[in-house]
């Protein structure tokens, strides 16, 4: 794998999404650098109407050999480059500018498909920005797009090397952090809510680590039955936001 002047690992930036919204808003999205589209024959005028880029028509089989077999493609294949990340400050900057807002952190969420499931809810329920760590959280990649329906294009993301210290940053700028925990005392329907925060959601099973949580002003818990010790991550990130962004 080659190295950067740092010695560290270079990720590709190529990518292929595949899937309608996810294809079609790529190429509305004057960011994204596209380097060709195949398509089958009859997704082709779909294309040429939002973007000047001329598809390649391809037979659907030939789509198929370049995902695996539970990818619904949907007869859309788009090269393209990774979407280039914010700053934290960048974040910061655009938060001054709001009298309410909030932002999500997903502290070691490593499968791609609820990454993307959580940026589509992101985006309805008008989140400023997600925030990850580098190292353990996957890079943007089709299944996520997939599972974005199109929304990653419109949510900003950030990734930082020391989570604990963004989430200081974020405290020195105003941000009530407020991490997700199913052993909280509070409900997140009953604490007082900011004007801006930072909700902080872990791992499946392992939640969020000892340093990231002692950084959290309160933590709080979904009013879940007592049957059910806790949800797939996407479905309480989904909750969650719906619930601070009311």
């Amino acid at each position: 794998m080659a190295k950067n002047f740092n010695g560290k690992p270079m990720i590709s930036q190529q990518n292929i999404l595949y899937g309608r919204h996810a294809v079609l808003s790529a190429l509305a999205n004057p960011k994204r650098k596209i380097n060709k589209i195949l398509c089958v024959k009859e997704n082709a005028e779909e294309i040429r109407k939002i973007s000047k880029i001329v598809p390649q028509i391809v037979e659907k089989k030939e789509i198929d050999k370049l995902f695996s077999t539970d990818a619904v493609h949907q007869g859309f294949a788009l090269f393209c480059n990774r979407l280039e990340d914010y700053t934290l400050e960048e974040i910061i900057d655009m938060a001054e500018a709001k009298e309410k807002c909030h932002i999500l952190i997903l502290d070691q969420v490593t499968d791609p498909q609820n990454v993307g499931a959580i940026i589509r809810s992101a985006v309805a329920f008008n989140t400023l920005a997600l925030i990850m760590q580098d190292k353990n959280s996957p890079q943007e990649n089709g299944a996520m797009a997939k599972a974005a329906a199109g929304m990653m294009e419109h949510l900003p993301v950030v990734r930082v090397t020391n989570l604990s210290r963004a989430i200081e940053k974020l405290k020195n700028a105003g941000f009530w952090t407020v991490g997700m925990d199913s052993y909280a005392k509070i409900t997140i329907d009953n604490f007082q809510k900011p004007l801006k925060t930072a909700i902080i959601m872990g791992s499946e099973g392992k939640g969020m680590r000892r340093l990231v949580e002692e950084n959290c002003d309160v933590s709080v818990k979904l009013p879940i039955s007592p049957l059910t010790e806790s949800l797939n991550v996407a479905t309480a990130a989904a909750i969650a936001l719906y619930e601070i962004n009311k």
